[in-house]
């Protein structure tokens, strides 16, 4: 499903808390007086004598290895054109968090007011000793090869422009593989090109890397066939010159083998496609709408191989599969620069890596059973946790075989293993579940739909494709404020259980509730009136299957949203309690915090039950669960009850599952610190591996820990997640942002795809 951002929205998240998306974060301690003195002055002197002496020794006492310039002037913004420097700032500022996010790198967005050539690659080249590399963006041909050409000439460190090269080198690799698995070589089909910019041509001249006849190519510009006899081309476009003969997109179409498009959307028809050769390949990249729509295309030819830069469609060309990596590799061996060796490097790479077997997380996060290579996988999704450790190895070698490494690596192992302890392999928990979510979404009940966050949240899921959401709530007053608010919800089903038209569904959902809960205090009547309540009503869909999951408790205390779904929904056949557990999104990655919620003082055996359904929580997620059993004592220190109880649970469970990586007792911080735990208690199990899972002893314990965690720690909670219901309710936080809300969902429809699996 396309992406739908509404301007509100994206304004709010622009502008919320700290303006724009980036910020510095001192990475050395700060605290103190002596801090602050080896910081700046006097300290600061002696690093700065170092690197007079020896300039290479930058590197090493500043941030400079790993930080990247994006730089733009704005004049060729994607989608937005010539918006100037400010207007591009929140672009970069974007480009800046993905470096971040994909390869740990640091950036610092620069927008310059500079549209002449000379002005822009004077004040580039004097950034130089600041940064260990520069990405170019959004700066308009053909000045934009000029610029390139110069700088990489005249500096010392990787430059490269990704609006030129980044499309190349992915769609160069996704190229490789379609034309592998229709047999044909590269250097005898037929290309029809339609685009004649920045990245047309670059994409052109790597496909001419990898083999391609500059003969075979037809190039089209807005202007029509680039021919030898047009007298408006500029040096970029006069060498894909080679052609007399003018003709129409329609006649190059004819019999051609590949169709690639960095034009506009819909500029190709079904017939162009249907004259093309046999098993063509077709590369529609413009967004956000390609130059013939996916299905059309595939009824046209159903022996087409497709690429598009959409996430919807199989084969997405997407630039997030190159640069972060490039970048990196190129970093982490000093390049003098981004050479054509590297740039083809990644493209194998990436060609490559769609061969491999695809890891689990990928294939549940796109809803596949077993993605493998073919015509509707030839690239690697972006969400994909090899990248990282495939491209920028591959580019770090050629660098090293091109001699332009200036610190070449010799441990490849050690070099993996940094790659990896960089992010974390569970850095994607999120995107994890928003993706999976996303293929199959599910019916959520939103229980409190008179709320603008819930209502905000609501309009988040429909238009990402996460949830297909009903609201709850007085109908009149819902439409009031959807409209009010400019929400585009008026499709979505809104039901008021208190109205005179639920009156027949409240009579069925009372008897249903009588049948369930007779001689545990409800009457017939008193189990019908309670349905014009939103939340037993609400539980009442999901359990009749009107409904897959319920989102409740916004503007309610916690225990009144709790209690319908146990009397209503009920607990799972592997469940004897209900527990709350919270996802705190950290720099170590996702921790998972048990029981934080529900019990008070659980008993052992409430506390194995807890234990084990945490942990069947955290595989549906994909990550195995590492898990602590926390106390105030380590390992028979104490004699208290309280410790005794939390050793014997984990003894326990130890002996029905001995595969299960859990310890304990132990202290929070012990559980931490791998040096001491290898130290003092060299038998545990999380002597190799940091927790992941933690279970409290008491909800005092756990519910403080997460609260210090989320405020003190600024880290995210994701939660609560009710564990133990037959069917997934889930009861928000009072006040929960709509972030929060939307993540809640998100979780909500996974919990749902997983119960109704095991159906």
């Amino acid at each position: 499903m396309a992406q739908h951002i509404r301007k509100e929205d994206a304004l709010e998240y622009h502008e919320k808390g700290r303006p724009g998306k980036i910020e510095v974060i001192p990475t050395k301690e700060t605290k103190t007086q002596r801090d602050l003195a080896l910081a700046y002055s006097p300290g600061v002197a002696e690093p700065c004598k170092e690197i007079h002496e020896h300039p290479d020794t930058v590197y090493r006492y500043t941030a400079k290895g790993n930080l990247v310039a994006v730089i733009s002037n704005g004049t060729a913004v994607l989608g937005l054109g010539d918006i100037g420097p400010e207007a591009s700032k929140p672009v970069m500022e974007g480009k800046g968090l993905l470096f971040k996010i994909f390869a740990d790198i640091d950036v610092f967005d620069i927008e310059i007011n500079a549209r002449d050539i000379d002005h822009f690659v004077t004040v580039v080249k004097a950034l130089e000793p600041t940064f260990g590399g520069i990405n170019l963006e959004d700066i308009k041909a053909p000045e934009c090869f000029e610029i390139e050409r110069r700088l990489k000439e005249e500096m010392n460190i990787p430059l490269m422009h990704d609006d030129q090269h980044g499309t190349a080198i992915i769609s160069g690799a996704a190229l490789l593989n379609a034309l592998e698995i229709v047999k044909k070589d590269i250097s005898r089909v037929k290309f029809v090109v339609s685009g004649a910019g920045a990245s047309a041509i670059s994409c052109c001249r790597i496909y001419i890397a990898l083999g391609a006849d500059v003969k075979n190519i037809y190039m089209f510009d807005s202007k029509g066939l680039i021919t030898s006899t047009r007298t408006d081309l500029d040096q970029q476009k006069q060498q894909f010159a080679n052609h007399a003969e003018d003709m129409t997109l329609a006649d190059a179409m004819k019999g051609a083998d590949v169709f690639i498009g960095l034009s506009k959307g819909n500029i190709l028809s079904k017939d162009m496609v249907k004259s093309m050769g046999e098993k063509p390949i077709v590369f529609a990249l413009a967004n956000p709408d390609p130059e013939i729509p996916y299905e059309d295309a595939v009824e046209a030819r159903p022996d087409v191989i497709m690429a598009t830069g959409r996430s919807d469609y199989p084969n997405q060309v997407n630039n997030v599969l190159g640069f972060p990596f490039i970048f990196r590799g190129a970093l982490d061996v000093r390049a003098t620069a981004i050479n054509e060796e590297m740039k083809l490097a990644a493209v194998k790479a990436l060609a490559q890596l769609a061969k491999e077997p695809v890891p689990d997380i990928v294939n549940v996060a796109y809803n596949e059973k077993s993605l493998h290579f073919g015509s509707t996988y030839i690239i690697p999704k972006p969400i994909d946790p090899r990248l990282l450790v495939t491209v920028s190895p591959a580019v770090a070698k050629a660098a090293m075989d091109s001699g332009v490494a200036r610190k070449p690596i010799t441990d490849w192992e050690a070099y993996e293993s940094e790659l990896y302890n960089r992010l974390g392999s569970d850095d994607n928990i999120l995107r994890f579940i928003t993706n999976k979510a996303k293929q199959n979404p599910k019916r959520v009940v939103f229980a409190e739909a008179e709320n603008i966050k819930v209502l905000k949240a609501a309009q988040i899921v429909k238009d990402e494709g996460i949830a297909l959401p009903i609201l709850l709530g007085e109908e009149r007053r819902i439409r009031q404020m959807i409209a009010e608010n400019g929400l585009s919800l008026t499709d979505v089903p809104i039901i008021d259980p208190r109205s005179d038209a639920q009156c027949e569904t409240r009579d069925k959902y009372g008897a249903l509730f009588f049948w369930k809960r007779q001689r545990r205090g409800y009457n017939l009547y008193e189990a019908r009136k309670i349905m014009r309540e939103r939340t037993y009503f609400g539980c009442m869909m999901v359990e009749t299957g009107e409904a897959d999951a319920l989102i409740s408790g916004l503007t309610r205390q916690y225990p009144n949203t709790l209690r319908p779904a146990l009397e209503i929904i009920g607990m799972g056949d592997n469940a004897k309690r209900v527990a709350g557990m919270y996802m705190m999104l950290t720099k170590r990655g996702p921790l998972f915090f048990a029981d934080t919620t529900v019990n008070f003082n659980p008993t052992e055996d409430e506390l194995i039950d807890i234990t084990l359904q945490t942990a069947r929580a955290v595989e549906n997620f994909n990550i195995k669960p590492r898990i602590a059993m926390l106390s105030y004592s380590n390992f028979g220190s104490s004699a208290s009850p309280e410790a005794i109880t939390m050793r014997n649970a984990v003894a326990r469970i130890k002996n029905m599952y001995p595969e299960m990586i859990i310890d304990g007792e132990m202290q929070a911080g012990i559980a931490f610190n791998k040096e001491l735990l290898r130290e003092n208690y060299p038998f545990s199990d999380l002597i190799n591996e940091s927790p992941n899972t933690f279970i409290f002893p008491n909800l005092a314990a756990g519910n403080i820990a997460y609260h210090l965690l989320q405020e003190v720690g600024g880290s995210e909670a994701v939660g609560p997640m009710l564990l133990g219901l037959k069917k997934p309710v889930y009861v928000l936080q009072l006040g929960s942002s709509v972030r929060q809300i939307v993540n809640m969902v998100a979780i909500a429809v996974v919990e749902a795809q997983v119960k109704s699996q095991n159906v």
